[in-house]
């Protein structure tokens, strides 16, 4: 072998050489904030994102504006501990709710970010039926803060499932897309099929209580992949709307029958209790 490649001597000048395009590339990064900032601004200008309840104009995409938002019934405390439905007053930790204490779940406790009427409803609609998937961001930040009560690291975030046949007409699961961002920020396993619906259900819209229980009566099934997991597993089920809580009563029931420890539910919106008979959701 020659002189040159049996001596060290060329190395030092072959690694300068061979740092000047990572240096290069480094500035470019620094560069790419910038360049995203400034594709977002000409993208706004030129295609301005609306408020998916009233139209107005937003600044940022999948936001309601102002107006819509104060409009919007955010559940905060006092709330019943079980149902998670707004208390008219104070009751001290723990306190149950009039419907809870008549009625108590099977599930452990359910937790929602707001009552299901005006601008949530509107968004349940867009974001369940009209395909707009960009609202799953929305709909789940808000869902963090009553999510926090529930979700650990060792939690199962588990979407109340579709049938196959209506998976495949609206193409996607609006529980799965809000497990999925859920779990980005609060942690916790998402296992978005820990349930399976064996058979095809009708639509839980318009039904009464007993109907949508009769409904969903063994519709769902822990899938074979959670079975080997689901023994003293803690489940936090994720869904869009709590109306009567009968889709989530009956997968609760499977998943206790499968061995699961406890079962919590948490949703974007719920129905007061007092109000059921408003609502056809």
């Amino acid at each position: 072998m020659g002189d040159k490649f049996s001596s060290l001597e060329w190395l030092p000048d072959a690694v300068e050489r061979a740092e000047l395009p990572d240096k290069h590339r480094l500035k470019d990064l620094k560069l790419l904030p910038y360049l995203k900032r400034s594709l977002s601004f000409v993208l706004d200008a030129l295609f301005p994102h609306c408020c998916p309840v009233c139209s107005e104009l937003v600044q940022g995409e999948g936001g309601l504006c102002l107006s819509c938002w104060q409009k919007l019934d955010l559940i905060s405390a006092p709330y019943c501990e079980r149902l998670g439905v707004l208390l008219h007053y104070e009751l001290g930790p723990n306190a149950w709710s009039a419907a809870a204490l008549v009625n108590p779940p099977d599930y452990e406790r359910a937790r929602a970010a707001a009552l299901y009427n005006g601008p949530a409803q509107e968004l349940v609609k867009r974001f369940k039926f009209y395909g707009e998937i960009r609202l799953s961001k929305f709909l789940a930040g808000c869902m963090l803060n009553p999510g926090a009560d529930l979700v650990t690291a060792e939690s199962f975030l588990v979407p109340v499932p579709l049938h196959s046949s209506r998976l495949r007409e609206r193409t996607y699961n609006q529980s799965a897309l809000l497990a999925r961002e859920i779990q980005k920020h609060l942690g916790g396993r998402s296992l978005l099929d820990g349930l399976v619906r064996t058979r095809k259900t009708n639509q839980q819209v318009g039904l009464k209580r007993g109907a949508r229980t009769a409904n969903v009566k063994g519709a769902f099934e822990v899938s074979e992949y959670f079975l080997a997991k689901v023994s003293g597993a803690h489940v936090v089920l994720v869904d869009d709307v709590l109306t009567t809580g009968a889709t989530v009563e009956e997968c609760t029931r499977v998943l206790k029958a499968a061995g699961a420890k406890q079962v919590d539910v948490l949703v974007f919106a719920l129905v007061d209790p007092e109000n059921l008979s408003d609502y056809n959701a």
